[in-house]
């Protein structure tokens, strides 16, 4: 397990994440991978993980795996990101794996997959964009 110290140092401060329970798996170079069971909280009506969850996942992760990739002294925030909800999250254990396509100067093009007990349930592209921490 890879984890670059900036990236734990944030995630300990986000409080969604903790409401979730998510577990920080990976962030280095570009990649990250953060878990989280599908808690009572965090279900929809028919008892299926909420697209909110799904999407809270994919765009953190993302958007670690972009902090990852930036030099010190910078932070990144989602400018925009969009989502094709695949498949339902039924079992135990989500899993959303967040990659930089391109880090630019100005825009980090990132996607990110969320699967749930091995099997895809999202994908989402989206645009971050460094700022100074």
């Amino acid at each position: 397990m890879s984890i670059d110290a900036r990236v734990l140092d944030s995630f300990a401060r986000q409080s969604l994440m903790a409401t979730f329970e998510a577990r920080l798996e990976h962030a280095a170079d570009g990649l990250c991978r953060i878990s989280a069971p599908i808690l009572p909280l965090a279900r929809q009506q028919h008892g299926y993980g909420h697209a909110g969850l799904t999407f809270a996942l994919g765009d953190s992760a993302a958007g670690y795996a972009a902090l990852s990739a930036m030099d010190k002294g910078m932070e990144v925030l989602t400018v925009e990101m969009k989502i094709n909800l695949i498949a339902p999250l039924t079992g135990d254990r989500v899993l959303a794996e967040g990659r930089v396509v391109r880090a630019g100067r100005r825009l980090v093009i990132v996607t990110a997959e969320v699967s749930v007990d091995g099997r895809q349930a999202a994908l989402l592209q989206g645009t971050m964009i460094p700022v100074p921490a």
